[in-house]
């Protein structure tokens, strides 16, 4: 049976970075730990990892608690990956859907992400296994050259 587990102290991050950095592939190691703890003690950043039936880490969860004029109070899943070797077994909807009980216990009635637009499986697995409606596009500007590599 797989265990969801929230990750508190440098550490688990640690452990499980190895797969975080499949999805977040620019970002090294000690900048990932950096922007966890920042992220954590400043926005109110929650890191769960999903352990399989063998005690591994399988799938990891960031996310945190926002507040807009759009969504209200809403929890904002800001990385969602599972283990490259380990897709398809339901790993990744066992977790988000953790996000969701989450998200109801502590008073939030709205879950949003965003996707690569090159992610086309993910969208797939949002949209038709999880029940997620596509309703807008996010957009980006640099503004800054620093990088957290």
């Amino acid at each position: 049976m797989a265990v969801i587990k929230e990750l508190e102290n440098e550490r688990e991050w640690r452990g499980v970075f190895p797969i975080m950095h499949q999805l977040r592939t620019t970002l090294e190691e000690s900048a990932y730990l950096s922007l966890v703890a920042y992220a954590r003690e400043n926005e109110g950043y929650r890191l769960f990892a999903l352990y399989d039936e063998d005690g591994a880490a399988a799938s990891v969860v960031g996310f945190m608690p926002m507040t807009t004029l759009y969504n209200g109070r809403a929890i904002w899943v800001c990385d969602l990956v599972t283990d490259e070797a380990k897709r398809s077994k339901g790993y990744g909807r066992e977790l988000l859907s953790f996000v969701h009980h989450w998200a109801g216990r502590h008073g939030f009635s709205i879950v949003s992400l965003s996707s690569g637009l090159q992610r086309a499986d993910a969208h797939r697995f949002y949209q038709e296994k999880m029940g997620y409606d596509k309703v807008s596009y996010v957009f980006k500007k640099v503004i800054s050259d620093k990088s957290y590599k």
